[in-house]
């Protein structure tokens, strides 16, 4: 599991942590992490021109510290100092003394030009807001170099509990951050500004509190994969029923059943008028043309996609939130709820809406939700009392009780954004509440599965990758499920 904490833990640690070692030793660990990863990334140390960006306070310090330990090694090291008197004066002192050169910022431009590496030391995780109007310059003409640009703890300029962007801010292509990971590392819009995140060990340890944020890696997501007992038989293994499609989109019905049946449930019932085009697909599918309470006996429903927003479907959305079994609302099914009638229900309701569906359910714009998609999630499940599958970027999976920690999905590839995916993944993931998964688990293993199953239709965990469609990423789902599983 990828573990992130909030400022405020990772600082309480941090001083619980310096009050049993030497003065500056928790530093020192700090810099060697750093500048063995430099030194990797440069391959060549002896030579390298490395240019160090930096700020004031202990995230310039880790910086000047690391700087020394390459320039020792033979590297040109030359540090630009944005706040002169108020840098770090020990790591100051250790940088000159191992031969290391500074300048102030106006001479910078050039030496960015020419360097193979800069560091990033402008602003520590403590830092609100983007970069001040003197380290853009700085900052962009890193990004246009030919330098590998690496980040201390996190690139500055971003929120480092909320991965929010409020101004320019320094991208990096790697970032080395210490301890523990920050939310605002794996979260859009800060994240795809982080490149590959490294974390260095500096002995906070396992006594650090519950995390903000975690992602599942894949032996977690093996452990919660539903596997049928030599005695399962359909009903043990869970029935999950679809509602979705339309005379308009039969292709949604199609879509999201094809999730459901790859998503570990021992049957699919399917309600409403899509059952021909299904049939025709997929005749394994238990079909019904009357109302999803007529269906027969399942263990959790999905209803939503392309289902219309007509009365036959706000009928089909009461019917189905009526049921005492999970639920699952996606697509239209969105537009149809209301709070009251979400929090009225006795059993687990899971809502899975992208970035303008979450707007509409808060009353807000789409691009608030994209600039602050932490707290958009959090607050959607508190208001609606269910787990919330915020879809995107980086799709985030928030539970209505705040204790507890928010997943992001380490999986996915931009080859994501196609009609009908999110179809897919509701099949997929209802599948997985109907096989016995706690809302939040069949959230999270859903959103898992479903993005490495489009990495590996598209190619793109090799590189960049080619163009998918959900018909692909619902017939990959197998592949993926036996990635996860050593299978």
């Amino acid at each position: 599991m990828r573990h992130a904490h909030t400022v405020e833990t990772v600082r309480a640690a941090e001083r619980a942590l310096m009050a049993r070692l030497p003065e500056g030793a928790l530093m020192q660990r700090a810099a060697a992490g750093l500048a063995a990863a430099c030194a990797g990334l440069l391959g060549r140390v002896y030579g390298a021109r490395v240019v160090l960006l930096v700020g004031s306070g202990d995230n310039g310090g880790d910086a000047l510290y690391a700087g020394a330990r390459l320039a020792r090694r033979g590297a040109a090291v030359t540090a630009v100092l944005l706040a002169p008197d108020r840098t770090h004066g020990g790591g100051l002192a250790d940088l000159r003394a191992a031969g290391g050169r500074t300048v102030t910022a106006d001479a910078a431009l050039p030496l960015i030009g020419r360097a193979d590496l800069v560091l990033d030391g402008i602003v520590g995780i403590g830092g609100k807001g983007g970069l001040r109007p003197a380290a853009v310059p700085l900052a962009r003409a890193a990004r246009d170099s030919r330098a590998t640009v690496v980040a201390v703890d996190l690139p500055s300029g971003v929120d480092a509990d909320t991965g929010e962007v409020t101004g320019p801010v320094v991208h990096a292509d790697v970032t080395v951050t210490f301890g523990t990971y920050k939310p605002g590392l794996l979260i859009d819009p800060a994240a795809g500004h982080v490149g590959a995140p490294r974390l260095i060990d500096i002995g906070l340890g396992p006594g650090l509190p519950a995390p903000a944020l975690e992602a599942l890696q894949f032996a977690e997501v093996a452990a919660l994969l539903p596997v049928p007992a030599p005695e399962s038989d359909k009903y043990r293994r869970g029935v999950v029923g679809v509602v979705a499609g339309s005379d308009r989109y039969p292709g949604a019905a199609v879509l999201a059943v094809a999730g459901a049946l790859r998503g570990g449930a021992g049957a699919v019932r399917y309600a409403g008028h899509g059952g021909e085009a299904v049939l025709a697909r997929f005749p394994e599918t238990l079909v019904t043309t009357g109302p999803p309470s007529e269906a027969g006996r399942v263990q959790a429903w999905v209803v939503g996609p392309g289902l219309g927003d007509g009365t036959e479907a706000r009928r089909s959305v009461d019917d189905v939130l009526a049921s005492g079994v999970p639920v699952l609302v996606d697509a239209d099914g969105l537009r149809l709820i209301t709070r009251e009638q979400v929090r009225a229900r006795t059993a687990a309701t899971v809502l899975t809406p992208h970035a303008g569906e979450a707007a509409a359910l808060l009353g807000r714009s789409r691009e608030e939700v994209e600039a602050a998609r932490l707290a958009s999630v959090r607050e959607l499940a508190e208001q609606y009392g269910a787990t919330v599958l915020l879809k995107g970027s980086t799709t985030l999976v928030a539970d209505p009780d705040r204790a507890v920690p928010v997943r992001v999905n380490p999986t996915g590839t931009s080859w994501l954004a196609t009609a009908g995916s999110g179809d897919v993944l509701s099949g997929l993931t209802g599948s997985l509440l109907a096989a016995g998964l706690a809302p939040r688990d069949a959230a999270s293993v859903g959103a898992h599965l479903h993005g490495l199953a489009a990495r590996l239709a598209s190619g793109s965990a090799a590189g960049v990758g080619a163009p998918v469609s959900a018909q692909d990423i619902a017939a990959t789902l197998p592949a993926a499920w036996r990635q996860v599983t050593g299978g």
